[in-house]
């Protein structure tokens, strides 16, 4: 009940964030659909900054909603993990090609992994697209694995999977991005006399809780 009356009172802060890095990491697979296989050591640099800006944001949005969103934790680890890769690339720019791909494939499926756990989240407040984020997660998850498992995937070349990995990577922040704003305006939707009740009743059960 106490999640329910927080959701209902609360405001998602900086529900764009998302909608940034879902920009950045569309920009980067055009980008990436565009680059030979021989100059995929080269765009070691595009992943490492793209990673490092998205982990910080990824960072801020977590802290700032941590009271907000019951998923906050696990933007928070993927900000982590985005950060650490973009710096383990930014120290050893070198990488071969061989590993290059399991970095790039983890960090996207990770994410992609995060992404699917918010479109569940969003299910839960009966959100209508939330359907939509699943499925782009749910490619992004697919084209991850199959980077992950094989570079040269049935044929697919390891450029187009690393490009279509950001594709719905990207596509699945911009549509959650919109979703956390519907969450954002849904309290401006409530009268206030039944704002002022929920928040009364909300105390209400806050100092039974410390009795």
């Amino acid at each position: 009940m106490a999640n329910l009356l927080n959701a209902f009172t609360n405001s998602v802060k900086h529900w764009y964030i998302p909608l940034i890095l879902g920009v950045i990491f569309i920009l980067c697979s055009f980008y990436i659909f565009s680059a030979p296989l021989e100059t995929y050591l080269t765009l070691s640099i595009l992943f490492s900054l793209s990673f490092i800006i998205s982990g910080i944001l990824d960072i801020f949005f977590s802290i700032q909603n941590a009271t907000i969103l019951s998923g906050w934790g696990w933007y928070l680890v993927s900000g982590l993990l985005s950060l650490g890769m973009g710096i383990y690339l930014i120290i050893y720019p070198e990488i071969s090609i061989a590993v290059l791909p399991f970095v790039v494939g983890f960090t996207m499926l990770f994410r992609s992994f995060q992404l699917l756990g918010f479109s569940l989240d969003l299910r839960d407040k009966n959100l209508i697209n939330w359907g939509n984020l699943a499925l782009a997660s749910v490619l992004g998850i697919l084209f991850s694995f199959m980077l992950l498992a094989n570079p040269l995937f049935t044929g697919i070349s390891l450029v187009t999977l690393t490009a279509l990995s950001f594709l719905f990577a990207g596509v699945s922040a911009v549509i959650l991005a919109f979703d956390l704003k519907k969450v954002k305006n849904y309290p401006a939707k409530l009268s206030k006399t039944l704002r002022e009740k929920i928040e009364h009743l909300q105390q209400e059960i806050h100092n039974e809780a410390k009795g």
